[in-house]
């Protein structure tokens, strides 16, 4: 099977690092042109260094609407994927442990950054040919499970979800597909931030703490890799993912099973 994105657009949010940036590269490899949005300026750089002719990047704050509306205004745009996403930086277990005020940022950028996007985008999305388009938005098994680990990222990606199922509706008129993708155990910088604020940080390696955990949440027993994600996002966003849409697919290594 080849999927071949050529002269399509893709805007993913989060794109200079960690997932976001590995479904940029998986777009770029089937052809596409890619705007990556991101906050780090810096890291957007090094990834547009890596194919100038075919990569934009816009840095901004995905929790400021009228600044990222306008900096995505004229933008022709046939895929839409928001990574984009932050934690509490503290740990839950129980959720009390943690102060009302520490959900704000997390909720604002995690949720709401979302939702500015996909609103930003919804001019350019309805725009031309409408029925090769998509929306992905990554969510997480945290959304799933009701996470103790970080509440705030928890409810944030379970809200995330509930926002594709009905984004989904409101676009299948049009032809317009509307995916949730979760993530099981990656390592990312996100990850590594969990572990930092558990109390195991103290008394153990992050390497030593991550292998300990995937054996004991994954049936599978291994980490996934940024790069499945990409495919994943690719496929989707290809005509052999036409008649997927308001899903939620899991890779995880089986961490969440329905029954």
């Amino acid at each position: 099977m080849t999927i071949s994105l050529t002269d399509h657009t893709v805007a993913v949010t989060g794109g200079a690092k960690g997932i976001g940036l590995a479904i940029a590269r998986s777009f770029l490899e089937a052809g596409a042109k890619v705007i990556a949005i991101d906050l780090d300026a810096e890291a957007l750089a090094e990834f547009h260094a890596t194919a100038p002719d075919r990569i934009e990047t816009i840095a901004v704050n995905v929790a400021d609407y009228a600044v990222l509306s306008s900096a995505l205004a004229g933008h022709e745009i046939d895929h839409l994927v928001c990574a984009a996403a932050v934690g509490s930086g503290k740990m839950g277990f129980p959720f009390w442990n943690l102060e009302p005020t520490d959900w704000t940022r997390v909720l604002d950028i995690s949720l709401m950054g979302t939702v500015n996007t996909v609103h930003a985008c919804v001019p350019a999305l309805l725009a031309g040919e409408t029925k090769r388009k998509s929306v992905l938005l990554l969510a997480s098994v945290a959304g799933q499970i009701g996470s103790q680990t970080d509440p705030p990222y928890s409810a944030a990606k379970a809200a995330t979800i509930n926002f594709a199922q009905l984004a989904a509706k409101d676009f299948a008129p049009y032809g317009i597909r509307v995916n949730a993708l979760s993530p099981g155990m990656v390592k990312t910088s996100l990850n590594r931030a969990v572990f930092e604020s558990s109390k195991e940080s103290v008394t153990m390696s992050y390497e030593a703490w991550a292998e300990e955990k995937i054996k004991r949440v994954s049936p599978l027993g291994r980490w996934q890799e940024a790069e499945e994600f990409g495919a994943m996002a690719v496929f989707l966003a290809s005509e052999f993912g036409k008649n997927v849409t308001g899903q939620t697919l899991n890779i995880d290594g089986g961490q969440v099973m329905h029954s």
